[in-house]
């Protein structure tokens, strides 16, 4: 009796055992599928245009290092890279403020319209970012901000509106009222509830809104082709754009811009990774 026990205990383990070292490899290699191209890029940065075919080594034995200066200066790349922080920066502002706002009053308040002003928010989902470009550029061409960058940042904003007060709202309906009631008890209005209680409590939607939107408007590269017509408002991922000539791409120097560009966003999502995954996770259970 006991023996069989003990065999079942090791065919269990032996199980698991397998199942975790199948389902760790097959991780492994989407990791390494994942990781491949920016370690590709990063080594393809540090050749130079003629070793670019001959030295098939990811990393080449001799690393120019000035490639990363020659993006930056001759390729106008610090002038792309402040521009595409300014506008990453006040456009997840205004989303998150305007979308948190917009949620909580959908998710606790009682108005006319409510379900069909959210619904229609959700139907604007469904809508692909290229269809809503001509009617942004009429809007924007009517208000005089073609060629502005507050006119850039205000199309940006709407672009990430829909899906970041569906996240919120999912949040905050599930929000125990007992925390609001406390606060309205300590004389907290209506607003002081949604940014001392509500706001706090949402970070892990807050860090999947932050995230979701800076990928968005850092690697926005066709509405702001549509937007602006001068070069100095052009943000980063057209300015990659310059490497590439018309009979001639300057490969190390295209690589060096393109890890410039990711290190920010791999930054926010290393300092906002728990709080992503806890919002994620919490959103699909919601659905």
């Amino acid at each position: 009796m006991n023996d069989n026990l003990n065999d079942d205990k090791l065919n269990y383990k032996a199980r698991s055992f397998g199942k975790g070292l199948l389902l760790n490899a097959f991780l492994l290699l989407i990791t390494a599928t994942c990781l491949f191209p920016l370690i590709w890029a990063f080594g393809t940065s540090l050749k130079t245009q003629s070793s670019v075919f001959s030295d098939m080594s990811i990393i080449p034995k001799v690393l120019h290092w000035e490639n990363y200066y020659l993006a930056w200066t001759d390729g106008n790349f610090g002038t792309y890279f402040v521009n595409s922080l300014v506008y990453t920066v006040f456009t997840v502002f205004g989303i998150v403020i305007v979308s948190s706002l917009a949620g909580y009053a959908f998710s606790r308040l009682e108005f006319p319209g409510k379900n069909f002003f959210f619904y229609m928010f959700l139907a604007a989902m469904m809508i692909p970012l290229p269809g809503s470009f001509v009617p942004l550029y009429v809007v924007m061409q009517k208000l005089h901000l073609l060629n502005t960058r507050h006119g850039y940042i205000l199309c940006m904003i709407n672009v990430g509106l829909s899906l970041s007060i569906f996240l919120f709202k999912i949040f905050f309906d599930k929000l125990p009222k007992d925390l609001e009631d406390a606060a309205r008890i300590d004389g907290c209005s209506k607003l002081g509830i949604w940014w001392n209680v509500a706001l706090p409590l949402a970070r892990p939607a807050l860090a999947v809104i932050i995230i979701f939107n800076s990928l968005n408007v850092w690697n926005e590269f066709i509405l702001a082709n549509i937007i602006f017509d001068d070069t100095k408002f052009m943000p980063l991922q057209v300015g990659l754009s310059t490497f590439r000539g018309e009979f001639v791409t300057q490969y190390p120097l295209l690589m060096a811009g393109i890890v410039i560009t990711v290190i920010p966003i791999l930054l926010i999502y290393i300092f906002l990774q728990k709080h992503i995954v806890k919002g994620l996770t919490a959103g699909a259970m919601a659905g």
